[in-house]
């Protein structure tokens, strides 16, 4: 990277819905700090545990937010007109025409991403061959420019029939209409990919949030004072804070994406490559499961609307540690998705009205009320008692079953996604480890694998700043991609060749954000399917990609068929700078003897018993000990239930085994 950068002290940031998360790495000092969220204004959160860890020294920022992501749910993006070729106005309307709920006897459409009388029709025409129907020429342009102006909208995304084939008109229009001072989200730039709607979806989308991410970006930076600012994708890489405000679609996953390049480098790290992870922060879980590598998917739907661009498998359900409990109409208890978030929090941190999971857990004793966040934070045990009780009388249940309710609830929604990833996908979750991470993942993790019959968990360094420290340690990454259409029996070399615009983008692209070709790693992969076939499945791209199909599918879906014909649809390309990957999952192993901190009584299974509770950072190098017991550390608190034995690992990790089988 850039020679001015190399010497500066990194900090990965990390905005939840509940806490900032901070991870300083200067020299072979690692610093953290964890302090709540300001839903408000993000960026006082970010600034004011910048100014906590760095005081005024500059540094070069990684930063992950939910800026983008929060703007879409909430519905706060910008207003947008949508540039269609003639006769596709009702293009997003239309969609798929899928129905996501078969069975209900009133369903409901998302809101219109971009309002009907904000569709404009461009007299133009690309066939599906290439060829130019009918020309865009300079009185249209002008037309279709005047009419954006009149509708106001601040925000333009151009979609034209097959401009992944060939983007000149979408060329034209574009620098007309930011010639005219709008901002503009093209789809020949944002997804160069054939299906229309999907298209449309994603370039719109991209307008409707890239304001506000610019936004928020610049308030950062000037904060900042200049310092370099990079910003985490969905893909698991980081691009200048620039580039992610013109495409703020591609950070959606930003945070959790972090989280699984922090996971998955510990889980290697600790020589464990087939993991299912588990992020249970204050508003939602995010879990995914790597077999060998982090897993990437380029489809999803976030808010109804599909989004088609590269980004980690992550399947998150709205669990969190803030979730909050309420009976529902028929009288039965609920859990979730709705979350007290920073503002105002469980009631145990002092504002908050509402019973949650963190109020539950502190409850039952597994919270301990000076011991949260290091010490930083005291617990308003009374609060918590009260809004526990007033709903207990409101169930008629007591209330000590009615938070061991809650814990089941939240507990079965989260064992609920975790099957998600692994069994509905042909995975035995026997043959894999369970890295729980979040503020709240190791509250939950054994009572999850049980549930799953996972026989191993480890417990990282930094579990709850797991995210922040997966920042500093990702690569500067850029996807590509094109669709082609080729029957499967195209030549190799000819298929080859395809790659060139896309390799020629990816050096102009990564030189901007200051590495030199020879440093770059390029990874090439195709989408193909049968003939007849409407989806795809994306392999290596190389001489042997046929053979590498067939078994794929096979691998999938169960059968192959090496006789029928196969066609490749879109080219992918993924260009690398590599970071210098510091070893910071590491923690720093005392010697002595295994001594607990204190015991305290804690409600578990129907029962309540004094548990031994460790401060983890007193935790002996190769200890052993067997639950109940409870371990905290600064960021997050651990439950060993009963019949879990949990050792500690050369580099801190703190692992668990049902059978007593650790490894050294």
């Amino acid at each position: 990277m850039k020679k001015s950068t190399d010497s500066l002290p990194l900090i990965g940031v990390d905005t939840g819905g509940t806490f900032t998360d901070l991870v300083l790495l200067e020299g072979e000092r690692v610093r953290t700090w964890k302090l709540p969220s300001t839903p408000g204004d993000p960026s006082r959160a970010v600034l004011d545990g910048i100014r906590h860890l760095l005081g005024d020294r500059p540094a070069m920022v990684c930063h992950g937010s939910t800026v983008a992501t929060n703007a879409l749910l909430e519905g706060k993006g910008a207003p947008v007109a949508l540039v269609v070729t003639q006769g596709f106005r009702d293009l997003l309307l239309i969609g798929r025409q899928n129905r996501p709920e078969l069975y209900a006897l009133h369903p409901r459409r998302p809101l219109p991403l971009v309002r009907r009388e904000h569709v404009i029709e461009v007299r133009e025409r690309i066939t599906a061959e290439g060829e130019v129907e009918i020309a865009l020429d300079d009185a249209e342009i002008t037309r279709v420019v005047e009419a954006v102006r009149a509708i106001g909208c601040p925000s333009a995304a151009l979609c034209l029939l097959h401009s992944y084939l060939r983007p000149d008109h979408e060329q034209a229009l574009a620098a007309a209409l930011e010639a005219a001072g709008l901002r503009v989200s093209a789809s020949h730039r944002i997804l160069p990919e054939y299906r229309e709607f999907e298209r449309a979806s994603t370039t719109a989308v991209n307008a409707a949030v890239a304001p506000v991410m610019s936004r928020y970006l610049s308030r950062l930076q000037q904060g900042f004072g200049g310092v370099p600012l990079r910003i985490m994708q969905s893909n698991g890489g980081i691009i200048k804070a620039e580039r992610a405000g013109a495409e703020a679609v591609r950070t959606f996953l930003s945070g959790p994406a972090g989280g699984m390049v922090g996971a998955f480098a510990t889980a290697k790290a600790a020589g464990c490559e087939r993991l299912i992870t588990f992020d249970m922060g204050g508003t939602s879980t995010d879990v995914s499961l790597c077999d060998g590598d982090i897993p990437l998917t380029s489809e999803t739907v976030l808010a109804g609307w599909p989004l088609k661009v590269p980004m980690i498998d992550i399947h998150t359900v709205g669990a969190g540690g803030g979730s909050i409990a309420r009976l529902d109409a028929g009288g039965a208890l609920r859990v979730g998705p709705r979350s007290a978030g920073a503002d105002p929090g469980p009631a145990c941190y002092g504002r908050g009205t509402e019973v949650t999971v963190t109020d539950a857990n502190l409850y039952l004793g597994r919270l301990l009320p000076d011991h949260f966040l290091g010490g930083r934070m005291r617990l308003h045990v009374e609060r918590c008692r009260n809004v526990i009780e007033d709903l207990a009388r409101a169930a008629d249940l007591p209330p000590q079953r009615l938070v061991e309710g809650v814990v089941e609830v939240v507990e079965a929604t989260m064992a609920g996604a975790l099957r998600v990833v692994s069994v509905a996908r042909g995975y035995d979750p026997r043959n894999f480890t369970l890295l729980p991470f979040g503020g709240a993942g190791g509250l939950h993790a054994c009572a999850l694998a049980d549930k799953l019959a996972i026989p191993r968990i480890l417990i990282p360094v930094h579990p709850g700043l797991l995210s922040a420290v997966g920042l500093v340690l990702a690569d500067t990454v850029r996807d590509y991609s094109l669709s082609i259409l080729r029957p499967g029996h195209t030549p190799y070399a000819e298929l080859r060749d395809q790659f060139a615009p896309l390799n020629a983008q990816a050096k102009e692209d990564m030189a901007a954000e200051g590495w030199a070709e020879d440093a770059l790693v390029y990874e090439y992969s195709c989408d193909v399917r049968y003939r007849g076939q409407s989806f795809e499945v994306n392999v290596p791209f190389g001489e042997h990609f046929h053979a590498d199909f067939h078994a794929r599918h096979e691998t999938l879906y169960g059968y192959r068929d090496d006789a029928r014909a196969v066609e490749v649809v879109t080219l992918r390309l993924r260009a690398i700078g590599r970071g210098p990957h510091p070893d910071i999952t590491y923690g720093l192993c005392r010697e002595g003897e295994l001594r607990p901190l204190l015991s305290t009584p804690v409600h578990f299974a129907g029962h309540t018993s004094d548990w031994p509770v460790y401060a983890r950072e007193e935790l002996p190098c190769g200890a052993r000990f067997s639950g109940p017991a409870l371990v905290v550390e600064e960021t997050a608190t651990h439950l060993i239930a009963p019949g879990w034995r949990a050792g500690v690992d050369r580099r801190g990790n703190l692992l668990l085994d049902r059978a007593g089988r650790l490894p050294s």
